[in-house]
């Protein structure tokens, strides 16, 4: 099965997420929470909306749990991703916290997969039950290598979770066959799934097996995409079909469009752009091609510099739920879905493993306390798909969603979410996230011990406890956060004048057990504006303390928070509050709203509405919509 790895970049590799331990701060609330509430109750909604019944394979089909769409296409043509992304989940919490009763219900459903397997190796619970003479003829709508993807990744996490095979093995099978119908050799058809996963996964697999056809496969993915011919549209004439009657009109939804390399601006469907992004990152790293790397670096710097929400959510359409135009960022009916932001982080982070930017990692962070994070709720068991910026109180997170690919995507990345701290070389260890946790790196040969105190995000002093198990000499890398004007270093105690390059700052010595690394980030509040070019955020603003961004809810003020206006210079003052869903920092301060008097009845009138002076109050945007229902606002109107 193995096999000489192909050269790749001289990367940084992410400590395994089970050697973090979050404890005392703001993440162990929130591992604790999907680990003993959403990964329970999500398996609960699988069996309770009927997703687990289409994995009967030796009974006829049910009626659809998910009804055909005017489009000809149900959700349930991909439920198996759910599967997939769930067993992922639960594998990771399984890996720190062994759970025998979970395990269980993951190889009731791994033995259904096994069973229904076709002798060939295809696996996916729709086109075997349903439509078995209609596979692999509709790559451009069907998502069968999206789900085939997310089943592999959810077999990767398992076995490395427990060390069990069965999965792995059927999904290797499902592979094999994936490899033996596409590729560039005669005979083998040239496609790709629109939806684009499966490159990520394959990339997970050869992680694994280090077998040379599941790198290539993934790389025969990557590079096909966007060819011409268009693969689509000679798929659509084998259908009968003319190419041109396609509801999203061109490709670009699928980043189909032209080759990945010509691609300069990101569009199409958020997600699936996030997803692609991600796989090239993978690629460019395991084979060394660095024309994909700069390809990303090009659409990474369009994304954040002309597309990207201040919390992070990207993506503002429903229609195509994804991209329109540069600078098109409306707030009332944003999409921003939790599943494209946390793509984000993904991309994000493959990116920072190859060039140690901060740039990067900014803006992991930035998702991960806001446009990430507001797509669950404190209590972990109800979600938003669309993460509006502004709201009329209508917004209300549901329990499970006609389309429920985003709670079990938000659970896989908080389940994981140790392996976004710390990365490493032989010689170096590069600290990219803050936050108390315990961890464990090896360098070389030698085990580093970790630890880091601090009440991160709500202050910026980290206390970073360094303890090889021998002494070692190593440069440590810390990130300065984007956001931080002023940051200070001390070692034992000792004022240390570190340089930063790229957002982040070298500490290079021997170091021995017991050290200690004192980081001080100064985190005042800010007054964010937009480009003059989102017309939406014309005179207003938005308040932010170091990567939080902060909203103003009806049920702490009282009043539709647009009626506020916010002096520029008014004074905003920080609190923090211990009974706000599980404690939090809360700005305050003085502002004025729009008064209803001498209105009457009138719809208008000549005179502007009288200012009266309030006090207002101001919380994280990601715990907004956990209390009463009523409005919402982060772009602040200015006075």
């Amino acid at each position: 099965m193995s096999a000489p790895a192909k050269p790749s970049l001289d990367r940084y590799t992410p400590i395994d997420h089970a050697k973090v331990d979050f404890s005392g701060g703001f993440w162990e609330s929130w591992s604790e929470t999907v680990r003993k509430v959403t990964v329970p109750t999500q398996h609960q909604r699988l069996d309770e909306e009927g997703f687990l019944e289409v994995l009967n394979f030796h009974l006829p089909p049910a009626p659809l749990v998910r009804p055909i769409q005017p489009s000809g296409l149900s959700m349930q043509h991909f439920f198996d991703s759910d599967f997939g992304k769930w067993i992922e989940a639960a594998s990771y919490t399984l890996k720190a916290h062994p759970n025998p009763a979970l395990e269980e219900k993951i190889d009731a459903i791994v033995e259904q997969l096994a069973k229904g397997q076709l002798a060939d190796g295809y696996l996916n619970s729709w086109f075997i039950r349903r439509e078995p003479d209609k596979r692999w003829t509709n790559l451009r709508d069907l998502h069968e290598m999206y789900s085939m993807g997310h089943l592999l990744e959810g077999a990767v996490a398992y076995f490395e979770a427990t060390g069990k095979r069965r999965f792995l093995e059927v999904m290797i099978r499902a592979v094999d066959h994936i490899i033996d119908t596409f590729g560039s050799e005669p005979g083998k058809l040239r496609g790709y799934d629109a939806h684009e996963e499966i490159e990520i996964a394959l990339i997970k697999l050869h992680g694994v097996t280090n077998d040379p056809r599941h790198l290539d496969l993934a790389s025969f993915f990557v590079n096909e995409r966007g060819q011409q011919p268009a693969y689509y549209d000679e798929e659509a004439r084998r259908r009968g079909k003319d190419p041109k009657d396609y509801i999203f009109k061109d490709y670009s939804y699928s980043q189909a469009h032209m080759p990945v390399r010509e691609q300069t601006q990101v569009v199409g469907h958020a997600v699936r752009a996030m997803y692609l992004f991600s796989a090239m990152a993978d690629v460019a790293a395991a084979t060394g091609d660095l024309s994909l790397f700069a390809a990303c670096d090009t659409l990474f710097d369009n994304l954040t510099g002309r597309q990207l929400y201040v919390t992070g959510g990207l993506g503002p359409a429903h229609a195509n739920e994804g991209f329109t135009r540069e600078y098109d960022l409306p707030n009332v009916t944003a999409y921003a879905e939790t599943c494209a932001a946390v793509a984000l982080a993904f991309w994000g982070h493959r990116m920072a493993q190859i060039e140690l930017d901060g740039r990067f990692t900014d803006h992991v962070e930035l998702v991960l306390f806001n446009g990430a994070l507001s797509g669950i709720s404190r209590d972990g068991e109800h979600y938003f798909y669309e993460n509006v910026l502004e709201s009329h109180g209508d917004n209300r997170r549901w329990k499970w969603h006609y389309c429920p690919c985003c709670p079990t995507n938000i659970a896989r990345l908080i389940a994981s979410l140790g392996s976004y701290f710390y990365t490493t070389k032989p010689d170096e260890l590069a600290v990219h996230l803050y936050g108390a946790n315990t961890g464990e790196a090896v360098l070389g040969e030698t085990v580093v011990r970790l630890s880091q105190e601090t009440r991160y995000p709500w202050d910026g002093d980290i206390r970073l406890g360094i303890a090889p198990v021998t002494p070692k000499r190593f440069a440590l890398r810390l990130r300065v956060p984007g956001w931080c004007r002023d940051a200070k270093f001390s070692v034992n105690g000792a004022f240390v004048p570190a340089e930063i390059h790229k957002g982040y700052a070298t500490i290079e010595r021997e170091w021995r057990a017991g050290d200690e690394v004192r980081i001080g980030f100064a985190m005042p509040v800010e007054r964010l504006y937009a480009n003059p070019e989102v017309s939406e955020d014309a005179g207003r603003v938005a308040l932010k303390r170091g990567p939080v961004v902060y909203c103003l809810e009806e049920v702490d003020n009282g009043f539709a928070p647009q009626r506020l206006r916010l002096a520029p210079g008014a004074g905003i003052e920080t609190s923090y509050d211990p009974g706000l869903l599980g404690g939090a920092v809360t700005l305050s301060g003085s502002a004025v709203k729009a008064s209803d008097a001498g209105w009457g009845g009138a719809l208008y009138r000549t005179a502007p509405s009288a200012l009266e002076p309030v006090r207002f109050k101001a919380i994280p945007y990601h715990l907004w919509a956990n209390r009463a229902p009523g409005g919402m606002l982060v772009w602040l109107l200015e006075a």
